[in-house]
């Protein structure tokens, strides 16, 4: 067993064409998001880079990088943990997410067709299939592509832009209350599509400030394991 805890065959391996560094980089990236690598884990350059396929000195750039990023710790003559966030970081991430969807489902109650509307319906859908299922990595996924995709009929580039920058670490945030939100965040999901389709903005807007707070509020009450 491996110190970095991944499951033998979670981690593809990297084929060589193509900028190695950078997809080093994002596959350790993803592996932090969706917590496959924890919150405090130690991550050994060897191990990793024998996971990958790769040698160490694009692991060792991309944990540098990941230090800069502030997903990574590098701790002198320790190494490289997983960065732990605080209350506060998380609290005030998440509030920055609850003012940037408020405005994204106001300008989508005002600007959505019955085409995009009939895709959120799609992936509410998938999302309450998933959580039906218990598979709590697709309904983290399936959740991210509901908010972009309201993100999206908002039709706000500039908004767009800066949801793109919070949009993997309220992932990160979202991932351990994702079982404890299930199906309460699917009907949530519900109500904002038929305000959306009113086009009532005021709503949608209520809505998703409610939706995302009672986010950012159960992430604060969680369980500590």
């Amino acid at each position: 067993m491996l110190s970095t805890g991944l499951p033998q065959g979670a981690v593809p391996r990297l084929e060589r064409p193509g900028p190695l560094r950078e997809r080093v980089y994002e596959t350790l990236l993803e592996l932090i998001t969706t917590r496959a690598l924890r919150p405090g884990q130690h991550l050994v350059e060897s191990e990793l880079a024998g996971h990958l396929g790769v040698s160490r000195q694009p692991v060792r750039e991309a944990l540098q990088r990941l230090n800069t990023d502030g997903w990574v710790d590098l701790r002198p003559a320790q190494g490289a943990f997983v960065h732990e966030p605080t209350e506060e970081e998380a609290d005030q991430l998440l509030t920055v997410r609850t003012l940037l969807e408020a405005e994204a489902a106001r300008l989508a109650a005002a600007n959505a067709g019955s085409a995009g509307i009939a895709e959120l319906e799609r992936l509410c859908a998938q999302g309450e299939r998933a959580v039906a299922r218990d598979d709590v990595e697709e309904a983290v996924a399936t959740n991210a592509a509901f908010h972009a995709k309201v993100m999206e009929l908002a039709g706000n580039a500039v908004l767009a832009e800066l949801a793109a920058q919070v949009e993997r670490r309220v992932r990160w945030y979202y991932t351990p209350v994702a079982r404890q939100r299930g199906r309460q965040s699917w009907s949530e999901h519900r109500e904002l599509i038929a305000a959306i389709a009113a086009r009532d903005e005021g709503r949608a807007t209520e809505l998703m400030r409610a939706h995302t707070e009672h986010t950012r509020r159960t992430y604060h009450e969680r369980e500590r394991s």
